[in-house]
């Protein structure tokens, strides 16, 4: 019987086992990947990052922290333009269960606007940079017009509807007085839930909120000063009063969680190819305007 040369040997042991590194990776990229190891007492930091489209992730991982014992506090991160209203209020809602447990800090970032202030005021307190861009208090909707290029590529549409307004916002199709009505009835009782929910998670009253809520944005600085923010500070001034406020002292320990991320190509890929966000058409809370770079 012939012998197996032996680099065929070793060619075969290198591939097995950069097949089991790459299904380790794999594996590793899958999982929900948990806490650092803590001992003792911890603040929790929690990251809301990107355009909100999706509640699910954020409500789990506050879920975790709100029942999990050695948390003592929570700090919540944002930098978030905002994006679609349900699951920013769905956010909200799980950031006062939280606060009604164990302190919650907002931490705001490069930005924290619209949607992105939204969750951050269900927050015990609100701590921001001097720059960071934060209010846009307001709801937007956004209906794409593309009747001038359907003419001209010679597109038309028949429509059969049960009623007046069954294809408002219909791309081809100008809104009519009374469909600008109807939106804008719609936009203003959104932007009323924004202001609601501001005044309750700030302590505020309507009135002053409302005199806020045109959609302008605020400097940190200027935020403070107007009562949307608490104090001046970066992540780690929100720790520090995170430990405070849980009656904590000494140095803060701080735990964190990882998201649940798709694998780098994966990533990589739809950062290439995808449009800046996927959200559709429709009432957002969303910061559209330009950032400082």
């Amino acid at each position: 019987m012939a012998r197996r040369h032996p680099v065929g040997r070793w060619l075969a042991i290198g591939v097995l086992g950069c097949l089991l590194v790459v299904a380790v990776a794999l594996g590793l990229s899958l999982l929900d990947v948990s806490d650092r190891f803590s001992f003792g007492n911890s603040v929790a930091v929690v990251e809301l990052r990107g355009v909100i489209e999706d509640a699910t992730e954020l409500i789990e991982t506050l879920e975790h922290f709100r029942t999990r014992q050695s948390t003592v506090a929570v700090v919540l991160r944002i930098d978030s333009p905002g994006g679609a209203v349900a699951p920013s209020q769905e956010m909200y809602d799980e950031v006062w269960r939280v606060r009604e447990q164990k302190p919650v800090i907002a931490s705001l970032g490069n930005v924290a606007a619209s949607g992105g202030y939204y969750v951050a005021s269900a927050a015990n307190a609100i701590v921001a940079s001097p720059g960071s861009i934060t209010g846009s208090i307001g709801a937007i909707m956004a209906l794409p017009y593309l009747g001038p290029l359907a003419d001209k590529v010679g597109i038309a549409e028949q429509v059969v509807k049960s009623g007046p307004y069954k294809d408002i916002g219909h791309p081809t199709r100008v809104l009519t007085a009374e469909d600008r009505v109807l939106l804008q009835g719609m936009v203003d009782d959104v932007r009323e839930q924004f202001v609601a929910a501001v005044a309750r998670g700030r302590g505020m009253e309507a009135e002053r909120v409302r005199a806020l809520a045109d959609g302008r944005i605020f400097s940190g600085a200027q935020a403070e000063a107007s009562g949307l923010v608490d104090r001046l500070g970066g992540l780690d001034a929100a720790v520090r009063a995170a430990w405070v406020e849980a009656g904590q002292s000494g140095e803060p320990r701080v735990t964190r969680i990882r998201s649940r991320r798709s694998p780098w190509w994966v990533r990589f890929l739809s950062e290439t190819f995808a449009s800046e966000s996927q959200l559709p058409p429709g009432l957002l809370f969303l910061y559209r305007g330009p950032l400082l770079e």
